[in-house]
């Protein structure tokens, strides 16, 4: 069951590395991407930690008390990371392209928001019965289910934001650059 969740988390951590991929030959949008690139790498790297905790407690024949604890650990550690990131994109500001401002308001939107599923992602997890092998497997479905959900759950915001002549700028920015292991975009 718990691989499922790893599965889910994947999507998540596309999400994330959705700032990664981003273009403009302008110096206000280099100053710009390098202001939201130099936050990006440390909580893509949380991120990818936390998934692989993840990974790890469901490779191994952990009890459902260890599973459970690894798996609140690693949401509460994605959830602070998004939030993370969050402030790094509204610490930049709008970016210096036509509609800026909205593009900014609504990543910074959904990357909070994104932050506050994950922390409620945490809550739940907290809250399984261990003591019940059916009733956790039961509560682990359910939080895979809603991982799913929230994996697929748009980037759209994201996507504008990394669009165009910003997206170019940021591509370029070493804390924006995907690592040899980070997953696609």
């Amino acid at each position: 069951m718990n691989k499922k969740l790893a599965a889910a988390l994947s999507g998540g951590a596309a999400l994330a590395l959705a700032l990664t991929g981003c273009s403009d030959d302008s110096a206000q949008a280099d100053e710009w991407a390098k202001k939201v690139c130099d936050g990006v790498q440390p909580q893509v790297k949380k991120i990818q930690e936390a998934n692989d905790s993840i990974n790890e407690a469901s490779q191994e024949k952990n009890s459902s008390a260890d599973v459970k604890k690894a798996d609140a650990a690693a949401f509460e550690k994605i959830s602070g990371a998004y939030k993370s990131l969050a402030s790094a994109v509204d610490n930049a500001g709008p970016p210096p392209v036509e509609d800026g401002e909205k593009l900014h308001a609504d990543a910074v939107d959904e990357l909070r928001n994104i932050s506050a599923k994950y922390g409620q992602l945490q809550k739940t997890v907290d809250g399984l019965d261990t003591k019940d092998q059916s009733k956790f497997a039961e509560g682990l479905q359910d939080v895979a289910s809603q991982l799913d959900t929230l994996g697929k759950s748009g980037d759209k915001a994201l996507s504008k934001l990394q669009a165009g002549e910003v997206g170019k700028a940021m591509a370029n920015q070493k804390g924006c650059k995907r690592t040899g292991n980070a997953p696609g975009v």
